[in-house]
């Protein structure tokens, strides 16, 4: 029986824009893209997890918008996340590459031009329908 990790991602907004980004080859699920965050740690908020993940994978301060419907995701390798989404807005800090192969600011548009990890592709629809309402 595996339990189900915790994990929070970021929706980050910048002049219209989406950060999108691109795990590297050493990662687990080589060069997908998501949206960046990490898991939560014990004794951690979703939120603070999300501020502290972002600050230690790129180097952003961001602020914390809202929170969007999270999915449980099984990778059948006895890996279950929930991902947890979080709208958030560039406040602060140079974008430095710590663990991501690369990132970039993506057009609402043209995300779904990118090969999403599974996990991701549930949040992007939500975000997608959120953008049109």
């Amino acid at each position: 029986m595996s339990h189900t990790i915790r994990v929070t991602c970021a929706i980050i907004f910048k002049d219209q824009k989406v950060l999108c980004a691109q795990r590297s080859e050493k990662m687990s699920l080589p060069l997908k893209w998501e949206f960046p965050g990490g898991k939560i740690e014990d004794g951690e908020s979703p939120e603070q997890s999300l501020i502290r993940e972002i600050k230690e994978e790129l180097n952003l301060e961001i602020e914390i918008l809202r929170e969007f419907q999270s999915y449980t995701h099984d990778y059948n390798n006895g890996k279950v996340i929930e991902l947890i989404p979080f709208l958030a807005r560039h406040i602060g800090g140079d974008l430095e590459l710590k663990e991501h192969k690369q990132v970039i600011w993506k057009e609402i548009g043209n995300l779904k031009k990118l090969d999403w990890a599974e996990a991701d592709i549930p949040i992007l629809e939500d975000l997608l329908a959120w953008c049109r309402a």
